[in-house]
């Protein structure tokens, strides 16, 4: 990176992620969904793109996030909607990990999406 600052800021600890259990954190101003599933850990923008909602009340399964209000799901990776009624992706934060054991920082940057 050529920029002397790092743009990763720390979300919470690998311990506070409950397995298929969305976290909404702050990330500099930015609502997150933070979440662990499928040995992997996801930050994704956690205002649904079809209504102004908190993705971080739904569901997780099969690597997707379901909206609580209308059942749009979001897969985790790619933040593309997977049925209607949303038709627009959603934000997806590139996630790094430092540390072992449950006391890791999960590390997420709003600045660039992945």
């Amino acid at each position: 990176m050529s920029s002397g600052t790092d743009p990763f800021v720390r979300a919470c600890a690998l311990g506070d992620l409950a397995t298929d259990v969305p976290l909404r954190v702050d990330v500099g101003g930015t609502p997150v969904a933070v979440v662990r599933t499928e040995g992997e850990v996801f930050a994704v923008n956690d205002i649904c793109s079809h209504a102004n909602v908190s993705l971080s009340e739904g569901e997780v399964e099969d690597c997707q996030i379901e909206c609580w209000l209308h059942g749009s799901s979001f897969d985790l990776r790619t933040g593309k909607p997977s049925g209607l009624p949303a038709t627009r992706p959603i934000p997806v934060y590139p996630v790094k990990i430092e540390g072992d054991g449950p006391d890791a920082a999960v590390l997420v940057s709003v600045t660039q999406e992945s």
